[in-house]
């Protein structure tokens, strides 16, 4: 139990160290949830959102799963998605991933790892499309090449869906936005941006959002 007499210890730590600061911090911060951000993230511990952004409590709406994908039947995915955009009325939606990805790496080898296969069939099917590129790398190249070509590819992957196409149509919002985290220097390197109203692939558009 000490390992969790630890977490307890810091969280009273922390809580006691925020009202000494500010009486009201958590009376304000419970009154009001209001960010601007919603964090598509990886569930790599060391990838923690407010942690690597400096932002505090509030400021950031967060969903993370394995290797930061946006799949078509991850219903709590798009349910946290609905409700940033609909309820939240966030102005930005981030798709961050990072170097060394382990769900990246397990994706490019040819080892069944059970539940978890299935899951992964989505970036294999981004080394699919990009295979002639990433076969030409080699070791930690390739593999963080896939990361940033990852990232892009769920981006892509929220401008198919209706929120986000409705949102854009009739709110002129959110931005979308695709970062990789550097774990060796703790920098963040934006890959690409999409105002509303960015190109949707007509394959995927909706005419009645």
């Amino acid at each position: 139990m000490d390992a969790i007499e630890k977490l307890l210890a810091g969280n009273r730590a922390w809580a006691k160290q925020r009202v000494a600061e500010d009486p009201q911090y958590f009376r304000h911060l419970a009154e009001l949830q209001r960010p601007e951000y919603l964090w598509i993230g990886c569930s790599d511990s060391r990838v923690a959102a407010n942690v690597i952004t400096g932002t505090q409590p509030g400021e950031v709406f967060v969903q993370r799963n394995i290797a930061n994908l946006v799949v078509d039947t991850d219903l709590n995915l798009f349910s946290v998605l609905e409700y940033a955009v609909k309820v939240l009325e966030v102005r930005h939606v981030i798709v961050c991933g990072h170097y060394g990805c382990g769900g990246v790496k397990a994706a490019m080898t040819r080892e069944s790892l059970g539940l978890i296969d299935k899951w992964l069939y989505s970036i294999k099917d981004v080394y699919r499309l990009h295979r002639a590129e990433l076969d030409d790398l080699a070791g930690e190249a390739r593999v963080d090449r896939l990361v940033e070509l990852n990232v892009r590819e769920q981006v892509v992957n929220l401008t198919k869906t209706a929120i986000i196409q409705s949102a854009w149509k009739h709110h002129r919002r959110p931005h979308l936005h695709g970062w990789v985290y550097g774990l060796t220097d703790g920098l963040m390197k934006p890959l690409v941006t999409l105002p509303p109203g960015s190109p949707v692939d007509e394959v995927f558009a909706y005419d009645n959002v």
